[in-house]
C-alpha cells in the first residue's frame, strides 16, 4: 500500500514492502508515490556469509548506506571497506559497488537511493534470485 507524498508515514519495526532475495531480504519503507520518486528508503538484511547482488553501477543514482547491525563488507570502486554499526557510505552515480556479509551473524543496513525508482525493479530482481537459487 502506497501512501500519498503529502501524508506522514509511520511504520512499526519490520513493516513495509518485503522482498526475499535468497539469503538477503529487503524491506522498502518509502518510495514511488510516497516520495514522488525523489528517493527510496529500504532496509537490507543479509544472512551470515551472504554474498551481495554483485558489482554494479548506477548511471544516474546515488546509493547511501547506513549500517544498522553486524559488519557489511562494501566494494566501492576497487576498495573494500568493512563497515560496522553506525558506518555511513555514500556511493555517487557512476561508481562500481557491491556489498556482502562475510561474518558469522546477520547484518543489516538502511539504503537511501536518490532519485527513487529502484523499487520498480524488485519483482524482476526477486525472480532472478529465485531462478538462480543454489542448494
Amino acid at each position: 500500500m502506497h501512501i500519498p507524498a503529502d501524508k506522514v508515514i509511520y511504520l512499526p519495526p519490520g513493516a513495509g514492502r518485503s522482498y526475499k532475495l535468497g539469503g538477503m531480504r529487503s524491506v522498502f519503507k518509502a518510495d514511488g508515490t510516497e516520495t514522488t520518486d525523489r528517493y527510496s528508503i529500504s532496509e537490507w538484511w543479509l544472512d551470515a556469509g551472504q554474498a551481495g547482488p554483485g558489482a554494479h553501477v548506477h548511471d544516474s543514482n546515488d546509493d547511501i548506506f547506513y549500517v544498522l547491525a553486524g559488519t557489511i563488507t562494501f566494494l566501492v570502486d576497487e576498495q573494500e571497506i568493512d563497515a560496522g554499526p553506525g558506518s555511513f557510505i555514500r556511493v555517487p552515480a557512476g561508481i562500481v559497488h557491491d556489498f556482502c556479509n562475510r561474518s558469522g551473524q546477520q547484518a543489516g543496513m538502511l539504503n537511501i537511493y536518490i532519485p527513487g525508482g529502484f523499487e520498480t525493479d524488485m519483482p524482476d530482481i526477486v525472480a532472478w534470485f529465485e531462478a538462480h537459487a543454489q542448494g
